[in-house]
């Protein structure tokens, strides 16, 4: 980070899953960035969702002294090709000295779309989980995983492939039970909580993110996805003519501080912990982040 461009004495915050690559930000990335650091979010880490997109997020990252990730998203597996690891495991060498190269990722299983559920796709993301996996402990590097719906497919995967070694990384957009936190956290990861915990319905993961170790959180947007409730507006609104919200990065800090609200926490010792946690789980930030924390 060049310069002390934030506050003193304000909470800092870390978006540790945003894809600012996305085409919902294409005419405006840089007034994006800026609104978000107006807000303390002094980070933003952007995974790559396939192979196209893998220069996008690099450049993005070092525009905007952030740090990103590299992988194959599993809704994407459909139209890649096997060549694509090998083009990751180029990339990530070829990368490897970069600092704001931080892990691989978005990675993991969806066993939510119906496709992905029935072969052949369901045994093609699979094994592009696998692949990337082992490519993650070759290249000594976290990992930022997607678990909707798989979240014990991708808890297997992780132990088939350990190595003998503790895993790092972040189990993004956790929407789990308390045993499989607990299973994730066991392994070596901090879990992400963003917009879905500022619904009042959603009691399981309130009660989750109430109720789990503080040191096992981190924060995340998945902007442009994941809106918070004061920006979701269901199917019948939008078809009234109701616009659905832009998620964001400058969205953290309110969600942070719903989550402090829940946690009976000031949102100042929440900022602070989940910002720490996320260096635990990406090691290669504290690198980029030199006396903040």
């Amino acid at each position: 980070m060049t310069g002390l461009w934030y506050f003193p004495g304000m909470p800092l915050w870390i978006d540790s899953h945003c894809h600012l690559d996305a085409a919902e930000f294409a005419a405006d990335a840089a007034a994006v960035r800026a609104r978000a650091r107006a807000c303390q979010v002094v980070h933003c880490v952007l995974p790559a969702v396939e192979v196209g997109n893998f220069d996008t997020v690099r450049q993005l990252a070092h525009a905007g002294a952030d740090s990103y990730a590299l992988g194959i998203h599993p809704l994407y597996v459909a139209q890649a090709g096997d060549a694509d690891l090998a083009t990751l495991d180029a990339h990530l060498l070829r990368y490897r000295d970069d600092p704001r190269l931080v892990a691989v990722g978005e990675i993991g299983l969806d066993f939510f779309v119906p496709a992905l559920c029935q072969s052949p796709l369901r045994e093609r993301q699979e094994f592009f989980y696998q692949e990337q996996l082992k490519l993650a402990r070759k290249h000594d590097l976290p990992v930022l995983l997607h678990v909707r719906r798989s979240v014990d497919g991708v808890l297997k995967g992780l132990r088939d492939t350990a190595q003998g070694r503790a895993w790092s990384g972040i189990a993004h957009a956790f929407n789990g039970s308390a045993q499989q936190a607990q299973a994730f956290i066991a392994l070596g990861f901090k879990l992400g909580f963003g917009g879905a915990l500022t619904f009042e319905r959603a009691l399981q993961l309130r009660r989750l993110a109430v109720s789990l170790p503080l040191d096992a959180l981190v924060l995340e947007t998945d902007s442009p996805d994941m809106p918070p409730q004061w920006l979701y507006r269901s199917a019948e609104q939008r078809a009234g003519g109701a616009a659905q919200g832009r998620n964001e990065p400058a969205e953290l800090p309110r969600i942070g501080t719903e989550l402090a609200a829940l946690r009976g926490l000031s949102v100042d010792a929440l900022a602070a912990a989940t910002c720490r946690n996320t260096l635990v789980a990406l090691p290669r930030l504290r690198d980029l982040l030199p006396g903040v924390w």
